[in-house]
């Protein structure tokens, strides 16, 4: 990987700036996506079942998946892959449990009661990706968060093909998806967003996808709800002369192989663990299945950042506020108060990962590009919503009465207080 030495805030402006060429690029997309949308809009299925043809080389006669086709997804499915797909179930479940908001009421004050209300989203669309790859995890990391806040009504959209992975079927079904239906790209989003005669419009879009689909999802956003804007995948790992140079090529490439923009950063106080994981970078590529899209991802962004203290090290990574944030050090734990910004952190030198990925329960729906500063992990908040309520008795009123129409007419705002003075018996006629 190429190497860069120097300050944090040198070497953070240096990949920022590097980040921001590749974000340009991106803005190419806006146009043809933008005719996707409006040509959904207007023909619906019409246009849905064109795209298809089109993009996907698939004739679509019916959008949602049978209940047929789910039970022979069932038949087909390695049970080993089942088993893996009920204990990951099991551990997210567990994990996200602990997220759920109970809302609150308090009414300490005479006359006053004030809460908030957590309520569900009412209906979400989960974008499931194909392509080059299946990722039964990511209906998993979607779905069962959703189900757990109480959202009713869950549709997922795959892109169609000649024969699914029974994987994703089995896990939209084990999750609990309303419906499922073969519909990818900018022109899913489009339909999820607005409705057609064949798939409702939903509240919510969340789930990965490609620059349409992340195009798709920033055009409609306002319509409805998403989860983020996610970029290419990434992992930055922290690693110092303690690390096993193998694990940490291993976890590079575990990135590495999803996407040739993916990005793959290793900082460490070591040379020697640098020199180390070149070499065990090379000798893992040359084995992998996926080595072309892997040696692109490293070789054109991957980056081994040296830097002179442990210290430097932690606030190179808060700058860059990576997606995935492994420490490969010993004691591990212990540095955990030095993370600001990360998507999802793994701690210690067998923390993998795609544990994370994969069986953990901690979702792996992230923000990157560093976006881990304002944005979280997927999870049951994103969809629900805060509902606030208010009680007043007229005694309450009265008690309060000054105060606010004081700040009404310091606002300009005479009706505002009139409503108020009103309740106060005030005759606001004079």
């Amino acid at each position: 990987m190429k190497r860069l030495t120097g300050s944090a805030k040198v070497i953070s402006a240096i990949l920022a700036q590097e980040y921001a060429a590749y974000a340009k690029t991106q803005d190419n997309f806006d146009d043809i996506v933008a005719e996707i949308i409006k040509n959904v809009r207007k023909d619906g299925d019409k246009a849905l079942t064109s795209y298809a043809k089109q993009f996907d080389n698939m004739s679509i006669e019916t959008f949602e998946v049978s209940r047929e086709t789910i039970d022979q997804a069932f038949e087909e499915i390695d049970p080993e892959v089942l088993v893996a797909l009920k204990n990951a179930k099991r551990n997210i479940e567990s994990y996200h449990k602990h997220q759920v908001e109970p809302g609150f009421v308090d009414a300490k004050t005479d006359g006053v009661v004030r809460g908030q209300l957590v309520l569900p989203i009412e209906k979400v669309g989960v974008y499931v990706p194909g392509g080059t790859a299946a990722y039964p995890s990511s209906v998993l990391m979607n779905v069962l968060p959703a189900k757990i806040a109480g959202v009713p009504e869950i549709y997922m959209v795959t892109p169609p093909q000649e024969k699914f992975n029974p994987a994703i079927l089995v896990a939209a079904a084990l999750s609990g998806v309303t419906k499922i239906f073969q519909v990818g790209g900018a022109q899913a989003i489009a339909a999820l967003a607005y409705g057609t005669a064949s798939i409702p419009k939903v509240d919510k879009i969340t789930g990965p996808g490609n620059i349409f689909v992340a195009t798709a999802k920033k055009q409609v956003f306002g319509q409805v709800g998403i989860d983020m804007i996610a970029g290419p995948s990434e992992i930055g790992v922290i690693a110092d002369q303690s690390a096993n140079a193998t694990y940490v090529a291993a976890d590079l490439l575990s990135q590495a192989e999803h996407d040739r923009l993916a990005r793959a950063i290793l900082v460490t106080n070591s040379v020697r663990l640098a020199d180390e994981v070149d070499l065990a970078l090379e000798a893992q590529l040359q084995t992998l299945p996926r080595e072309a899209i892997a040696r692109e991802s490293i070789e054109t962004n991957g980056r081994t950042i040296i830097t002179e203290s442990v210290e430097e090290m932690f606030e190179l990574m808060n700058e860059l506020a990576p997606e995935h944030l492994e420490v490969a050090m010993d004691d591990a734990i212990s540095y955990l108060p030095k993370i600001k910004n990360a998507g999802s952190i793994f701690l210690g030198h067998y923390t993998s990962e795609p544990i994370g990925d994969y069986y953990a329960g901690t979702n792996h729906v992230l923000p990157t590009s560093g976006t881990a500063r304002f944005y979280s992990a997927l999870g049951v908040y994103d969809f629900v919503k805060r509902s606030q309520f208010t009680y007043y008795s007229q005694d309450a009123v009265i008690t309060a009465a000054k105060d606010i129409t004081k700040l009404a007419y310091s606002e300009g705002l005479q009706a505002h207080a009139r409503a108020i003075e009103i309740r106060e018996g005030v005759n606001v006629d004079d």
